[in-house]
């Protein structure tokens, strides 16, 4: 099973714990471009920044809606971000309606976040699963 792991860049750490417990348990995944290089700190410094620019030219979200397309769902890792609980981003909204669009499954790693477009993240469905990984089937 192919699971995408979606989420701020800013959790690229968590990110890269995730990929690693998924696929310790079976999965097959993949997370955003350069989420290693955040993670450990070894990005160059005109590329931390994730710009128009950056987004542009690393046709980032053609590629990971192809990315979800061909997969069996994603993760959304909706940790806290500018004080916010469970955050969820504008990426990471459009990988999750690009996910439900192509009715595959969307595990969010905590609750859905009280921010104003909350009732377009239920529409959505997703499967709330507290951090516990065993529940993405």
């Amino acid at each position: 099973m192919k699971i995408i792991i979606c989420g701020s860049m800013h959790h690229s750490k968590e990110m890269m714990n995730a990929k690693q417990e998924l696929e310790e348990i079976g999965f097959t995944t993949e997370v955003p471009r350069n989420t290693k290089y955040y993670a450990n700190d070894t990005l160059a410094p005109e590329s931390r920044h994730e710009s128009t620019e950056n987004k542009i030219k690393g046709n980032v979200l053609k590629r990971y809606y192809n990315l979800i397309k061909e997969s069996d769902g994603i993760l959304v890792g909706n940790l806290e971000k500018h004080g916010i609980h469970d955050y969820i981003g504008g990426n990471t909204f459009l990988e999750m309606a690009f996910a439900h669009i192509l009715d595959k499954p969307i595990y969010l790693q905590n609750p859905i976040p009280e921010i104003s477009y909350k009732d377009e993240l239920i529409a959505m469905q997703p499967i709330i699963i507290n951090g516990d990984f065993s529940k993405i089937k």
